[in-house]
Parts: structure tokens; sequence; C-alpha cells
């Protein structure tokens, strides 16, 4: 379903305060030179292009090769690469920062504190990871057998800021800020943002 996703969430459909968060993001890694940003999850490549843009050198990482093929010709300038959050294929300290945008929905909670072992294992000292992901007053989880018409097997997970925040606190990263964004448009769900950095 991928090209059908890159349709229905198209590059310029950020909300202004999401945006205002990215460019946020983008200054805070500015200070790590060359170290490059990791966007896990960056399916067709729009945010990974907005980071190029700003300036920040950066890649991209997906689970899906579909996602990643979507990516590559559509970004042909940037960098894609099939793989997963939960085991990077990457040195250690390598990384300037990780953008996770929505791309955590879909890891079971047994599998968070391997994907956030790898958040601090890859991210070099000063780094920061900034991650967005749907929230409720309390954590719940819904599976998907269709969408957009292709038969699926998704799920996804909404979690508070306050659990991923101490997901990441275990993990070893230390928490710079939080924000919870009430749903627009046809949103749900309320958005929730925490932004962590490594010491």
């Amino acid at each position: 379903m991928a090209k059908d996703y890159a349709a229905r969430f198209p590059a310029d459909g950020s909300h202004p305060l999401d945006s205002a968060l990215i460019s946020t993001f983008a200054e805070l890694v500015a200070g790590h030179g060359t170290a490059p940003v990791a966007d896990l999850g960056s399916g067709p490549g729009h945010i990974t292009a907005l980071l190029d843009e700003l300036g920040v050198p950066c890649f991209g990482v997906d689970l899906s090769p579909a996602m990643v093929s979507l990516a590559r010709a559509g970004h042909p300038q940037l960098r894609f690469h099939v793989g997963s959050m939960t085991s990077l294929d990457l040195p250690d300290a390598t990384l300037g920062g990780i953008l996770a945008l929505y791309s955590t929905i879909h890891v079971p909670d047994a599998h968070l504190p391997a994907a956030f072992a790898e958040f601090h294992r890859t991210l070099r000292p000063g780094g920061h990871a900034l991650l967005a992901f749907q929230t409720g007053t309390e954590p719940g989880h819904l599976h998907l057998p269709e969408r957009f018409g292709h038969e699926i097997d998704l799920d996804y997970y909404w979690r508070t800021p306050e659990q991923i925040t101490g997901l990441l606190v275990e993990a070893g990263l230390e928490p710079v800020a939080t924000v919870r964004r009430e749903p627009a448009g046809e949103e749900k769900l309320a958005r929730g943002f925490v932004l962590v950095r490594k010491g």
C-alpha cells in the first residue's frame, strides 16, 4: 500500500506545530557538523527531504522495501535503505540525531526497549532524538486487516508521553522537552512529541 499511503499523506501535509518542532530539531542537530541524522521510518522520504532542505546531513531507513523504493525515486539525491530500528546496521556513536515520526507506533511494547537502546548506541554524545506518536489518556492498541483497499496485517500502538519518556530514560537518554498537540482536522487522537538528548 506504499503508493496509496504516499498519496494520502503528501509532503505538505504537516501541522504548523509539527513543522516548527522539526525545524527546532534541525537547529539542535546542526551543531554536530557532518554527523548525519537518521530518519527512522522514513516512508516516502518527505521528512528526510525536508531535513536536507534545512541543511541537515541525513538519510532514511524504513522497514518496507516498497517505501524505500518510493523514497529513492522521489528523492534520488538522498540515501535510503531498508532496515529495522530495533537492530540498526550502523556503527556506535555516529549519528548527530534521530528522527522517529509516527514510526514507533508500529513497534510492540516488548520491542521498544531494544529500539531505544539502539537510539542510545548510535547517537553521538550530545545528539538528539525527536519522536512523534499518537497519544491518549492511556495506552491503546489497534489491529488493521485492511487499509486503502489492501489486505494488510498492521498494528498501531498509542502511548502516553510519560510512558515513552520513561522508556527513553531507561535507555540512557535525557529528557529535553515534551509536547502534546490536540487533534486537528480529521485526526482522531492527540499527538505526542518527545525530545531527548544523549549526555
